[in-house]
């Protein structure tokens, strides 16, 4: 068997940017389509306000499962993959960078797919982790000109403005309320960890399109439910996960009314694109295993190809230790 590749942080920033990442989720949702990806469900095991997450799947002959847990102290995240024939472990992969374009890139997938084709403005609530490269897919898919943004402190939206200005060079305007960032704007993107709703349907312009990015897990809420009533178009990423896991789609849909929810895969096998008389589109993302195998098993493939990665030998069994006699 093959050794094991090891890829730190340094090695997925150098074989990947945003619209690699893009390009490789679009082709792993057609695979999904087809009946040739499949996805493990999301489970969440909340201790405080703490989450430990894991996710997984299954993509060409490769299994996977991302993990990490969520604390106030920090997180970990890290891939891991096998061969779905074998068994073998196939690489660890450090996913802070990975989770972060994989979570930028699908919001690109969903508006290059769901929003309307001339977008200069977007809105955009919150300034953590994520924000940046929810921006940065944005640019991917269209010619925004110019970035709303907002969040409760003014010195995060100062400080976040000026990262966006050097990253990008785009005109940024400071806003001081979720209203005025979602003002003329095409596209809205929430990231925040928000408990409590604070976006309703009257701040979107019609035909704007909202990625909902940020509510996870059951204690959190971005958007009020009169937003559902003028959407024309909802998808997700994976609908098990949304049933289970976020409180606004659960409030909204029984159990028999889900069907006007649509998998992001889905539109994209259909060549379904914005039709011009739409009023709001709604993606939500949840985050899936397919995902995070589209990212790692192209990252596994650019560095075999150009010689990157740590290798290390395939675990050894070891008959375990059945008495206290000494090996």
């Amino acid at each position: 068997m093959a050794d094991v590749l090891w890829l730190t942080e340094q090695d997925v920033v150098a074989l990947m940017d945003l619209k690699d990442a893009i390009g490789a989720l679009e082709a792993a949702l057609k695979l999904e389509a087809a009946g040739e990806a499949l996805n493990m469900t999301k489970t969440l095991l909340q201790f405080g306000h703490n989450n430990l997450h894991a996710i997984g799947g299954k993509l060409g002959d490769v299994v996977g499962t991302k993990t990490w847990t969520h604390t106030a102290g920090g997180t970990s995240p890290i891939v891991l993959l096998w061969d779905a024939n074998n068994g073998s472990l196939v690489a660890v992969i450090e996913a802070f960078a990975l989770g972060n374009m994989r979570t930028g890139g699908i919001s690109g997938v969903a508006a290059d797919w769901m929003a309307a084709p001339h977008v200069p403005v977007m809105g955009l609530i919150g300034t953590g982790r994520q924000a940046l490269s929810q921006v940065g897919a944005m640019l991917a898919v269209r010619d925004i000109t110019r970035l709303q943004v907002f969040s409760p402190k003014a010195e995060s939206r100062a400080t976040f403005a000026t990262k966006v200005r050097d990253e990008f060079g785009i005109e940024v305007a400071e806003c001081d309320s979720a209203a005025a960032a979602c003002r003329g704007a095409g596209i809205v993107t929430l990231v925040t960890r928000a408990s409590t709703p604070f976006l309703n349907a009257q701040m979107l312009e019609r035909g704007a399109h909202l990625n909902a990015v940020g509510a996870i897990a059951p204690d959190r809420e971005e958007f009020t439910q009169d937003v559902f009533a003028r959407t024309t178009r909802v998808a997700v990423d994976n609908l098990q996960g949304v049933q289970q896991l976020s409180r606004e789609f659960m409030t909204r849909f029984d159990p028999a009314g889900w069907g006007s929810v649509r998998l992001i895969s889905s539109l994209i096998a259909a060549g379904e694109r914005r039709a011009a008389a739409e009023d709001l589109s709604l993606f939500k993302s949840m985050g899936m295993g397919i995902s995070d195998l589209a990212l790692a098993t192209e990252l596994v493939r650019r560095a075999q190809t150009q010689g990157l990665g740590r290798a290390l030998p395939q675990p050894r069994k070891e008959k375990p230790r059945v008495s206290r006699r000494a090996p």
